[in-house]
């Protein structure tokens, strides 16, 4: 059986160990889960030209976790001091991909940043930080409550999971036509979707690849979209 493609847009990367020089990479759990249903991943390059006739060869895509998206992108003034690794061509490209797939109808999995993509693509904003240390979701796993009768519930075959998370920013005014899927205990929003969509879409703010090899809800994200990317 042919394996659908996933393009995954690579992340910028100063340093790593097995290289002389600065790379672009992702996440091997993120690899795995896509690989273990049943995709065939395949990292592009981040440039903001071409978008659609590069995703043309595409079955499905997915947006990943990464920095921060730069404030001005959602009309904020000042930088909050927390805001890191932002990168203006990854910016760029990011938000043209996602627009890009929603308007071309490809279905499409984003994670953690690729939500916060997503919203902003769609003329949402985000709170540039969740209040602290005491408040943001760094290095924990949670129960998120997710929505009766959306595509996320479906995916996960759950109406409650246990979210790996890592981030300090979150939705703060969701995009155009953006419906909240799910939502932690303290109100952060956890998932978005786009009633109306013409491809299978679905945004999660935590990182289901981190448990994806032993939680059959979160690898259930990763084979939905490839059951939608091979149809």
């Amino acid at each position: 059986m042919t394996r659908p493609l996933i393009a995954i847009p690579a992340r910028f990367c100063a340093t790593t160990s097995a290289l002389r020089y600065a790379a672009e990479v992702n996440a091997r759990a993120l690899i795995e889960a896509l690989w273990r249903a049943g995709g065939e991943p395949v990292s592009i390059h981040p440039a903001d030209f071409e978008v659609a006739a590069r995703l043309a060869r595409f079955d499905g895509v997915l947006l990943p976790g990464g920095g921060d998206l730069a404030p001005h992108r959602y009309g904020a003034g000042d930088t909050h001091d927390t805001v890191y690794d932002v990168d203006d061509l990854q910016d760029a490209f990011d938000l043209e991909l996602a627009r890009t797939a929603l308007e071309l109808g490809m279905p499409l999995l984003a994670i953690c940043r690729g939500l916060q993509v997503v919203n902003v693509a769609l003329g949402g904003t985000l709170h540039q930080d969740m209040g602290g240390p005491e408040h943001e979701h760094r290095h924990v796993v949670h129960p998120v409550a997710v929505q009766p009768g959306t595509l996320l519930e479906q995916a996960a075959d759950a109406q409650k999971v246990e979210a790996s998370c890592y981030h300090h920013q979150r939705v703060d005014r969701p995009g155009r036509g953006l419906a909240v899927t799910a939502r932690a205990a303290d109100g952060t929003v956890e998932g978005l979707e786009l009633p109306g969509a013409r491809g299978w879409f679905t945004a999660v703010q935590w990182h289901p690849e981190d448990t994806a090899h032993e939680d059959a809800a979160q690898q259930g994200l990763f084979d939905a979209l490839v059951r939608a990317a091979g149809r």
